[in-house]
């Protein structure tokens, strides 16, 4: 009877090893995974998958991609394959191939399948490179940026390698911690193995998400916001404090010099004196206005707002002739070669106010903070044009919009519509917008039959107008109607054509006719796209003028063309940004 008790016992711990032993064996492997040491077990498919995402990320994109940033999204890609690769093995052989009589193959037939698909996946990888090295040199050259060359980006495999590693083994660990809470809590308490897997996943997953969303971005978030912060409290090189009354942060100034944030101090102390404009137009020239106010300049965003306010009452600003309102990127950064061809538009008549809601950079801010960049945007217009109101309609300046990259974004808060854009102000120009942008989304997706995405043509262009290039704003040769609302925007921008939508959809911009600076050999890919775009992201300014984040004195034609200036000739134009260049050239990059 002790006899039989033993056996019976032994028989159940058997059981139970097996039913663990199915658990924590649950996708490890089958009959195509090459093992060689514990986490060094390479699946035989999801090897054939990296490498074909490899290649993939290997297409051109919107800009000239270095070894490095090729690395990077390579090995990101890599390993998405490679994933996926493991996915598709398991279920292939667990639904389709199970109970084949010629399944699983021989033994050497294994062997050397396992042995002839990484050698195949590094040689097409290889081939892959050297053509990919060739069309970043032909990407290169449309921008007249330098190329690449072949043995360097070679470099370019090693990097991917490390990188998938990295990745795949991050995903490993999270799949060993499930494996081990299911096996578990199939042993302590017998819970069937279908349901403690499904428990284990969704422990796993919940507890990556809230390390994820509510630790690290979190940390990372104050970290980040702390250290601009602390950068926001330096001065760049040859800022000084203006000493005009008509300038924020001198001494008159409600807004003192150290409360304007770096960005502020650069705005307010770059600008052009009556002198300089004198000197440049041949004319007798008025003092600019600029205003500015920082997020230290005042406690709360509704105090700030009214600082603004009063500012632009104690310079006069409501007495020029053009008041243009300019929503800021994250940091309140203003684009100085923007803010200067207003001034040597107007010879000094005119006065500009913006204002610092965010220590964060722009391309943070995006990520964190868009809906504070909207509603910045519309306090700002929504204040100051409340005030204009107030004006005899007579006496009113012209009053327009102007921003750039994120400084689009929280200007369109500003407006519901169209309608609503030409009953507020006289003229709007936005250059770079975001994918993201609410009413530019829906104006682009609302284009007129027979345009494309990249180049899009809104009612005939009567009131809104998309132009790549200052030869593409007068195009369709129609009548355009004021107020006039007119978005600069390249077709290499990859601020303007990034979207999470590229992780699963082709967009329109890349089934139609290339932009004149994208190659017609970018195609999208599944995952892939997504990680170049997003790799283009952080060099998007670092292309010559003309291509990329970098509109250069294209922002000049787009103020001409938006407000009109009496009088104004092409040769106006050029004079004025002969000027713009050599300012640039002596006062520094714009970033």
């Amino acid at each position: 009877m002790a006899a039989t008790q033993v056996d019976r016992l032994a028989a159940i711990e058997a059981r139970q090893g097996q039913i663990i032993a199915a658990v924590t064996d649950f996708g490890e492997r089958h009959p195509l995974t090459a093992r060689v040491w514990g986490w060094l077990s390479l699946d035989t498919t999801g090897v054939a998958f990296a490498a074909l995402f490899f290649c993939w990320s290997l297409s051109p994109s919107l800009l000239p991609r270095d070894w490095l940033f090729q690395g990077i999204i390579g090995g990101i890609n890599a390993a998405i394959g490679y994933g996926l690769g493991c996915v598709v093995g398991w279920a292939v052989t667990r639904f389709v191939l199970r109970g084949q009589s010629w399944w699983p193959l021989p033994l050497p037939v294994e062997r050397a399948i396992m042995v002839a698909v990484p050698v195949a996946g590094i040689l097409a990888s290889l081939v892959a490179l050297v053509l990919a090295a060739g069309q970043q040199r032909q990407l290169a050259s449309l921008m007249n940026a330098e190329g690449t060359t072949t043995s360097g980006y070679l470099r370019t495999c090693l990097l991917a390698l490390a990188v998938a590693a990295l990745l795949i083994s991050l995903w490993r660990g999270l799949r060993d911690i499930g494996r081990w809470i299911s096996g578990h809590l199939v042993r302590r308490t017998r819970m069937p193995v279908g349901l403690a897997r499904t428990l284990a996943v969704m422990l796993v997953v919940l507890a990556t998400f809230m390390l994820i969303d509510g630790v690290l971005l979190r940390v990372a978030y104050a970290i980040t916001n702390s250290a601009f912060s602390l950068q926001d409290d330096t001065t760049r090189p040859g800022a000084i404090q203006p000493l005009d009354p008509s300038k924020s942060g001198s001494p008159e100034s409600f807004a003192p010099w150290e409360t304007l944030g770096f960005e502020g101090r650069n705005f307010v102390s770059r600008g052009l004196d009556a002198d300089e404009l004198t000197a440049i137009n041949g004319e007798p020239a008025q003092e600019p206005i600029r205003v500015y106010v920082g997020l230290d300049t005042a406690e709360t965003p509704e105090e700030r707002v009214d600082l603004v306010v009063d500012e632009l009452e104690r310079t006069g600003a409501f007495d020029r002739s053009v008041l243009v309102l300019i929503p800021t990127t994250g940091t309140g950064w203003v684009n100085p070669t923007a803010a200067q061809s207003m001034e040597l538009v107007h010879n000094g008549d005119v006065a500009m106010v913006a204002w610092q809601y965010s220590f964060l950079p722009s391309w943070i801010s995006f990520l964190a903070d868009k809906e504070k960049a909207a509603a910045a945007g519309k306090m700002l217009i929504d204040r100051v044009h409340q005030r204009w109101l107030e004006l005899p309609e007579a006496d009113r300046p012209e009053l327009f919009v102007y921003g750039e990259s994120l400084g689009t974004q929280s200007g369109e808060g500003a407006f519901d519509n169209l309608a609503d854009i030409r009953e507020t102000v006289d003229g709007v120009l936005w250059t770079g917008p975001p994918n993201s942008n609410r009413l530019w989304g829906q104006l682009v997706e609302r284009r007129d039959p027979g345009s494309t995405e990249v180049d899009p043509v809104y009612a005939d262009g009567l009131v809104v107008r998309f132009a790549d290039s200052r030869e593409d704003i007068y195009v369709p040769d129609t009548p355009w109607l004021s107020p006039r609302v007119l978005y600069i925007q390249h077709a290499s921008d990859p601020v303007v054509w990034w979207s999470p939508d590229l992780l699963f959809t082709r967009p329109d911009w890349l089934s139609e006719p290339p932009g004149p600076d994208r190659l017609p050999q970018m195609r999208w890919f599944p995952f892939v796209t997504f990680w170049q775009v997003s790799a283009d992201l952080t060099n998007a300014a670092g292309v010559p003028d003309g291509h990329g984040h970098n509109y250069g004195t294209t922002v000049l034609d787009g103020w001409v063309a938006v407000t009109q200036p009496e009088g104004w000739t092409d040769t106006d134009t050029e004079r004025i940004r002969i000027a713009l260049e050599a300012l640039r050239n002596t006062q520094g990059p714009e970033k």
